[in-house]
């Protein structure tokens, strides 16, 4: 009997994702032990409402990040989104003619960052950091670093209403949620992704489009950044040309938090989730808690390298277990 409960506990915690959901569950006790106020309804909403914008344009990075690749435009993308659709509204009052417009921009911006990583050949990290100032320029310009205000009340009403109890942004998360974790469990563009990421060259030679599915990989990060954006801006009722500013490593960082290897090939979208929500518990606890904002930076910053610390951990794991096999095999 004993032997059975431990191998099935061994099991259990060899799953990745076990670790992290004791983690947030440690995490929220500790922050309900010193705020009361963390654990009420309320609050456990604001959390959700805010986690639910890093975590829709974290299914996108996690798609990018599987098939190898990184994207460090989000941020400058979700400030463009904001200000376009705002810009849009302003014009013509109309919201899903705005909603059209922000997410045709996402698209464009995903297939040109695309573009340059697999026509171009251009390491990701420095196409995307390049076309992440060039977005951040054109905001800046475009607007003189002037936000755009909107009194349209169904704008407003997308990024701070209700659908019964929960937020709207966090009904549209949890509806990506659902939909991306289908496609990449259960179809073969799901199976392509893993693929490309874990061997491109073994892909290729498969007959798998490895730039085809990267360019629909950035594509897709690019729309559900704009999406954010867009959504950010219906909350803070305009379109500031300074938003964004460190969301592209609030998303990464959850994302490589939440397990997904850096080389491409493994990660989990419940995993991705939960580094999302660890990280938005962690921030809420700072401010209920009154840690001066200077230090949130400090902690954003050492779990970024803490995420990478576990990255390179699992890789070597991984890589003495293969050896191992091998060795046993001979």
């Amino acid at each position: 009997m004993f032997k059975k409960v431990k191998s099935k506990l061994g099991i259990y915690m060899q799953n990745e994702q076990l670790p992290l959901l004791l983690l947030l569950i440690v995490l929220c006790a500790l922050l309900t032990f010193f705020t009361p106020v963390f654990f009420t309804f309320d609050n456990m909403m604001n959390i959700l409402r805010a986690a639910s914008l890093v975590a829709i344009t974290g299914v996108g990075m996690l798609i990018v990040i599987l098939v190898g690749e990184i994207d460090l435009s989000v941020g400058s993308t979700y400030a463009l989104s904001g200000v376009t659709g705002a810009a849009v509204l302003s014009i013509t009052n109309n919201f899903f003619l705005a909603l059209v417009a922000v997410l045709l921009l996402g698209i464009l911006i995903g297939a040109l960052n695309a573009f340059f990583v697999v026509k171009g050949k251009v390491n990701s990290l420095i196409a995307t950091m390049g076309s992440m100032a060039i977005i951040r320029g054109v905001t800046m310009v475009t607007t003189q670093a002037r936000s755009i205000q909107v009194t349209l009340d169904s704008f407003v009403e997308f990024g701070t209403g209700y659908w019964g109890p929960f937020p709207k942004p966090l009904v549209i998360a949890i509806v990506l949620i659902v939909l991306v974790g289908y496609i990449l469990k259960h179809t073969s563009f799901g199976r392509y992704i893993y693929a490309v990421g874990g061997n491109s060259n073994a892909a290729k030679l498969a007959g798998i489009a490895v730039g085809r599915i990267k360019f629909i990989a950035y594509m897709i990060v690019g729309v559900l950044a704009s999406l954010s954006g867009f959504i950010s801006a219906a909350r803070m009722n305009s379109g500031q040309p300074t938003a964004g500013n460190g969301f592209e490593m609030e998303v990464i960082s959850a994302v490589i938090f939440g397990g997904a290897s850096l080389n491409g090939g493994r990660g989990t979208l419940l995993g991705a989730m939960t580094g999302v929500l660890i990280l938005s518990v962690l921030q809420n606890g700072l401010v209920l808690m009154q840690i001066d904002p200077f230090y949130h930076n400090i902690v954003r910053g050492a779990v970024i390298i803490f995420a990478v610390f576990i990255d390179e951990r699992r890789k070597e794991g991984l890589t003495k277990k293969l050896l191992k096999a091998k060795s046993q095999q001979a």
